[in-house]
This record gives C-alpha cells, structure tokens and sequence, in this order.
C-alpha cells in the first residue's frame, strides 16, 4: 500500500507546487476512487480572497460533482498537510474512507496532532488514517516557501 500512497501523494505535492507557484501556502489535495484520481485541489485563500478555498475543499466539491452524489464512500483523500478542523470537518461530512497526508501540522492539525475529528467515536462517521507519506519532500517546499516569505519582509 506504501507505493500506491506515494504515487497518489506525489499527485497531491503537483497540487502544492500549483499553489506555491501562485504565492500561494503550498497545500495540495487529490481524491481518488477506484485507484484513480477523480479530483484535485490546491491553495487558493488569497487568489480567491475565502477563507474557504482550501486545497480540500476544493477537491472534495470538484469529487463530488464528478461522483454525483456528497457522499463520497470508497474515496480516499491524500493532502500534503495534516487538515485543519473546517477541512478534517468536511472529509468526515463528505464519508471520506481514508485521510492520507505528509506533514502534521502543529498549528491546525485535526487528524492527531492538536485533535484528531476523523476519529470521534460519537461522530456518525470515522476516517481511517495515514501520516507520515513523502513527509519530507511536502516539508521542504512548505519550508521554502515560508523562508522564501520571511526574506522578503
């Protein structure tokens, strides 16, 4: 399963590179179901000036237009970033199968590292889990990008 969470993340750091190339927090997200891709996501919140236009916000609407349907049993969500409580939200709402993502976020991590929303048990749905994939190349172009921000100030 390693290979095919790499191959599916590496899809999601292409997302990430689209947004740092738009001066954007290099965050990217991809669905995939039945080991395709169906939707794909990136940072948009200052292009589009919404607190909403997250990487998986972006993605999980696009997947749902594809699939018909706001349920979206079967998929699995990779991110290069540990999701925020509105997006770990929306992957629980959405009945997302699987969250697979690179970096824990200690800021706004809601899938383990602050909190974790897409494991309550009271909830009507829980998301498997998966962290730690091609951790440090996410880690390095969210670094550059933060440094790169730090040195034009």
């Amino acid at each position: 399963m390693a290979s095919t969470d790499e191959r599916f993340m590496k899809e999601a750091l292409k997302q990430a590179k689209k947004a740092y190339d738009a001066g954007e927090v290099p965050i990217g997200a991809v669905i995939v179901c039945d080991g395709k891709v169906i939707a794909r996501g990136y940072n948009r919140r200052n292009t589009d000036k919404v607190s909403l236009a997250h990487a998986e916000i972006t993605a999980i609407r696009k997947a749902s237009k594809k699939l018909g349907d706001w349920r979206l049993e079967g998929c699995t969500i990779y991110i290069t970033l540990e999701p925020c409580p509105m997006c770990a939200g929306a992957i629980v709402q959405s009945r997302i199968d699987r969250c697979v993502f690179a970096c824990a976020s200690d800021k706004a991590g809601a899938a383990g590292s602050i909190l974790n929303l897409l494991d309550i048990r009271e909830l009507n749905h829980q998301v498997e889990c998966t962290s730690g994939v091609l951790e440090e190349d996410c880690r390095k172009l969210l670094q550059r990008f933060f440094k790169e921000l730090r040195e034009k100030i």
